[in-house]
């Protein structure tokens, strides 16, 4: 049986916001009954782009990520509902009735992700229904096929050979919000660029001036444990990312012929530590 899903890779997001485009132009005044109702034109949409900057100059990061309906597997808004107002298709996909969701407001609310919408002109609850009557069509979701960037990969979970399935199943991909308990069906892929933190820091030789190229980084947790460990680039410049915010870590450096160094750094959001100096033995 067919279980749909998508996987947005984050990395691979540019911002363009076709996806955007894309949905508002397919759903803006179009009816799909039964599917769903026309959108209003102004204050509303079913997909949006979260941002999130980080760091400081000249290290500094900017990450968009595309939010949709989860169609969760455990979706609140179907408990939420009167009347069977939403519902979720054999296929996985999380249907609003554009008839009977009419002025039941508490759907919108129910959802953890906050991505059902208010029409306030049908006073009706909306959301993305990954393009459902496409699907009957054989089309890809118009936000899929819009992306250049190739960040949106949508297919069925149940088809082993699908991209999608390959992806899941690789144990790569990641759900936004595991802890709300939904089971979502909206995968991400590289989600620590949005979630977790990065340490960033760039060494150089005291004696010369000169970028330490090839240093020894190895980031130690506060129980003494060695968590990561890289080498600085041509630049001298190393990263290590994907940190949980709220612990406390040391960066230790070790180049030959140079003094051991040990700094401490305690994450409260991405850091740069700026350049830090070798000095000779």
């Amino acid at each position: 049986m067919t279980k749909w899903a998508m996987v947005i890779d984050i990395s691979k997001c540019i911002a363009c916001y076709n996806c955007f485009i894309a949905c508002k132009d397919e759903f803006w005044n179009n009816d799909y009954y039964p599917y769903s109702a026309g959108i209003q034109k102004h204050g509303q949409n079913l997909i949006t782009l979260i941002k999130r900057e980080g760091g400081k100059y000249p290290v500094v990061k900017v990450v968009y990520m595309p939010i949709m309906c989860m169609h969760c597997d455990d979706p609140p808004c179907v408990k939420a509902a009167k009347n069977n107002a939403v519902y979720k298709r054999d296929d996985g996909i999380v249907i609003i009735d554009p008839e009977k969701a009419k002025g039941q407001k508490q759907i919108v609310e129910a959802c953890p992700y906050h991505v059902i919408t208010w029409n306030e002109e049908k006073q009706l609850p909306q959301i993305c229904t990954f393009c459902v009557h496409r699907l009957v069509k054989g089309l890809l979701p118009k936000c899929v096929e819009a992306c250049p960037s190739g960040a949106l990969m949508f297919g069925d979970l149940d088809d082993p050979n699908s991209e999608v399935s390959k992806i899941v199943k690789s144990g790569k991909a990641e759900v936004f919000h595991p802890e709300y308990g939904t089971r979502p069906n909206v995968y991400y892929l590289n989600l620590h660029l949005m979630t977790k933190c990065f340490i960033v820091g760039s060494v150089a030789f005291k004696d010369t001036d000169e970028c330490a190229e090839n240093v020894k980084v190895t980031l130690v947790s506060n129980e003494g444990k060695e968590l990561m460990t890289t080498n600085t680039d041509f630049f001298g410049t190393f990263k290590f990312e994907g940190l949980s915010p709220g612990q406390e870590y040391t960066i230790k450096l070790e180049y030959p012929g140079y003094k051991e160094k040990e700094i401490k750094v305690k994450l409260e959001e991405d850091t740069y530590l700026g350049y830090i100096f070798l000095e000779k033995v």
